[in-house]
């Protein structure tokens, strides 16, 4: 059970607060709900810019790492297609540098045509080695508007086209900053050694002149039910083909969720799951067979992926993954096999909420869908789960009419 305390102050900022003893240090994470769906399609790409700009010195302090790093703190951030994340730790000594730090470019950054040029490039520069100049970097470049046809889900946290970022003006980045980098769109937890009494003034002192922005109601348009296979074979200078196959499944949020997570589980989840006992331990040209899903505030994918040998067909590694999930939906699932995946759940997040910094990101992160507390009540759900609704899950998830298969060919070198 993960205890804390929750208010808002009146600009609207959610302050979420759990103590921790434990540790010597204090973890202070912002959460901006702002991702990569609330972007406009001409404009992708920019939540991740912010990430880079958002570094780049704020109204009253030019530099932002030296003074952390002079108290013995480290910073890092992320973004994804929901969220943006930032998050420090400190010594719990010097926690008044965080949200000095912090609260400073949540009021105002220091826009200039120069930061934005550089952080510009930057992102340019990522794009093109991460996502064009690596092996299987564009998978998702090409994963996500096969899957999506209109949420806006179809294109990557890196952008859609490099030409966004390109074109991105300072009247770009400052409506985009002042509509979404508001305190009222903002979740602040503290996690750590500290008391709340003293860190409640201090938040107060920092944050409390912050002004709130305009109520974001961002509409996304909801992507409309597939009916029909989509598939896609690209060709790429890659040193093994892979396979992905995809089906649309629920949001982060759906009472059902907890079952897609673990029926990915029970496919490819450790040495014991069914991939690797059936897949990859029979060297039959499965290099690597995997189950994933990708979790997303809106309706997200249930994805099977694996890398291939030049002697297995797509065709042949198609039809063995799709035999694995026949004999699930035939035999359905042991036991044993329900035992292992909710015991391997419980290891893991006991050990994951053994850190302050995992604690704050989670609690920050359940607050965004919706309420702090799922942080306990989710763990519980996990704890609780029957075959019969595992069942329900899978024989309902895996329709043929609703994959989308992506191809990703080596390219045919000639002598």
């Amino acid at each position: 059970m993960i205890k804390f305390e929750k208010y808002k102050l009146k600009n609207g900022l959610t302050v979420i607060l759990h103590p921790d003893k434990t540790s010597q240090l204090v973890a202070v994470n912002t959460l901006y709900k702002v991702g990569a769906r609330n972007e406009e399609e001409s404009k992708t790409g920019f939540a991740h810019l912010f990430e880079h700009l958002m570094f780049g010195g704020s109204e009253n302090i030019p530099d932002f790492d030296t003074p952390l790093q002079e108290r013995g703190g480290e910073n890092n951030a992320f973004t994804n297609n929901d969220i943006t994340n930032y998050y420090i730790t400190i010594p719990a000594s010097n926690i008044e540098t965080a949200f000095w730090l912090e609260s400073d470019r949540m009021l105002q950054l220091a826009f200039s045509q120069e930061s934005l040029d550089v952080q510009k490039n930057v992102v340019k520069e990522e794009f093109k080695q991460r996502y064009l100049n690596q092996p299987y970097g564009d998978l998702w470049l090409e994963l996500r508007p096969l899957a999506y046809k209109t949420h806006p889900y179809k294109w990557a946290t890196i952008g859609k086209d490099l030409d966004h970022i390109e074109k991105a003006t300072l009247t770009d980045v400052k409506d985009f900053f002042y509509k979404y980098y508001r305190p009222n769109n903002a979740v602040l937890v503290v996690s750590g050694n500290f008391e709340i009494n003293s860190v409640k003034q201090l938040i107060e002192k920092w944050y409390s002149g912050i002004p709130a922005g305009e109520i974001v109601n961002s509409h996304i348009t909801e992507e409309p039910p597939q009916t029909q296979r989509r598939e896609k074979h690209i060709y790429r200078d890659v040193p093994l083909k892979y396979f992905t196959k995809t089906y649309p499944m629920v949001n982060r949020n759906h009472k059902d969720y907890v079952y897609y997570d673990l029926l990915s589980d029970v496919l490819s989840n450790g040495n014991a799951s069914r991939f690797d006992r059936e897949l990859i331990k029979t060297s039959k040209g499965f290099i690597s067979a995997d189950a994933f899903i990708t979790g997303s505030y809106d309706n997200g994918l249930f994805i099977l992926s694996a890398r291939l040998t030049d002697k297995l067909s797509f065709e042949k590694a198609e039809e063995m993954l799709d035999e694995q999930i026949n004999l699930l939906l035939k035999n359905g699932i042991t036991d044993d096999e329900l035992s292992r995946i909710t015991n391997m759940n419980e290891t893991s997040t006991v050990f994951n909420r053994t850190n302050i910094l995992n604690k704050a990101m989670d609690l920050a992160f359940y607050e965004f869908l919706g309420d702090a507390n799922l942080i306990n009540d989710e763990y519980k759900a996990y704890q609780n789960v029957k075959k019969t609704d595992l069942m329900r899950v899978a024989s309902n998830l895996f329709d043929s009419s609703r994959a989308s298969v992506l191809k990703y060919d080596k390219i045919q070198k000639h002598a």
